[in-house]
């Protein structure tokens, strides 16, 4: 099992990253304000235009350290890796199965229903919690009838009409989940590029740091991030990461965000509200959102396959060496997670 290490953030958007000898060093204004050995760390995210010199992307690459560029506001920019290593024959494999419609198909009525039971089971888990809702209810109930829709679909565009429809209804009733801070949180559906207000701020700063993980953990296994079987093909997206973290999406990132508010660890001035350009964290707000998310992922759950204890952080890895598995035929299908 992959150990999990640390995810090295970098809020400051003046921040220039460089190394010494095998030191990542962060520096501002030409002045050294951290370093970390590259061993202590899987992966560094940055927010700013700032860059890094050519000697520390190599020093990632030699030693599997994804590297990810994001805009001061979050938005996903770039990611630098290194030599294309793994498994040649299940690439190759991959590729084959790709272009297989009714496989492909299969793998992606997976992802799609794993994603709304995912959807249906925070549902579920409120009104266990805290009482019937006649709204929840019956968002959950219609959630159950797009699932098997799914996975009775004919081809991928009823698919992605279906998929659309569950996530409209989930986070129709999304507001009745945010159970503390009601007036400072409002919601009233999803929206991006920009968002328009602080939960959807959150989501998709969340979304976009699970591809990242998901992303560098299908390299790992040996798998190609870009080439997808539910999301279409698009050069410089990984359409895979996107496919395998469908499942994930409730469980690691609107968890995430509603913990955060509900447990009032983020407030409404951690937020900056720019007219059009939508709505963006503030220095302070960014730093309590990643720390916060460092600690989400050393937690460990049991993982309903593998029956054994995993740290949250590694479940993109776990599902992504599934999926390896199972295009190798060494699995008879796919599993796709599911929580209780």
């Amino acid at each position: 099992m992959r150990k999990l290490l640390n995810t090295l953030y970098v809020t400051t958007p003046e921040a220039y990253l460089s190394k010494d000898g095998m030191n990542v060093v962060i520096s501002v204004k030409q002045q050294e304000v951290f370093r970390i050995p590259v061993i202590n760390i899987e992966g560094i995210v940055t927010f700013g235009y700032m860059g890094a010199s050519p000697g520390l992307m190599k020093l990632c690459a030699d030693n599997g350290v994804s590297l990810t560029f994001l805009s001061p506001n979050g938005r996903f920019v770039s990611r630098v890796q290194g030599q294309t290593k793994g498994n040649v024959l299940l690439r190759k494999a991959q590729y084959r199965l790709a272009d297989d419609e009714q496989w492909s198909l299969h793998v992606a009525k997976l992802f799609v229903a794993g994603k709304i039971q995912n959807y249906r089971n925070v549902l579920r888990r409120y009104i266990r919690d805290y009482g019937e809702n006649a709204d929840v209810e019956d968002a959950a109930r219609a959630l159950d009838i797009e699932k098997r829709d799914a996975l009775r679909s004919v081809d991928r565009t009823e698919l992605m009409g279906i998929e659309g429809r569950a996530a409209n209804r989930y986070f129709s009733v999304f507001p009745y989940l945010i159970l503390q801070q009601k007036a400072d949180f409002p919601f009233a559906g999803r929206n991006r590029r920009p968002p328009k207000d602080a939960v959807n701020a959150m989501l998709s700063l969340v979304y976009t740091l699970l591809a990242n993980d998901t992303a560098a953990a299908l390299e790992t296994v040996g798998l190609d991030p870009y080439v997808g079987f539910f999301h279409t093909l698009r050069p410089g997206r990984t359409s895979l990461a996107l496919d395998v973290m469908e499942e994930m999406r409730a469980y690691l990132g609107d968890r995430f965000v509603l913990s955060l508010i509900n447990k009032r660890q983020i407030a409404a001035n951690d937020f900056l509200y720019q007219g059009e350009k939508g709505v963006v964290m503030t220095d302070k707000g960014r730093k309590v959102f990643l720390t916060a998310w460092q600690n989400r992922k050393k937690e460990t759950i049991i993982h309903p396959y593998l029956n054994e204890k995993v740290p949250i952080g590694l479940l993109p890895y776990v599902q992504a060496m599934l999926l390896a598995r199972y295009v190798r035929n060494d699995i008879d299908d796919y599993p796709v997670f599911l929580f209780k």
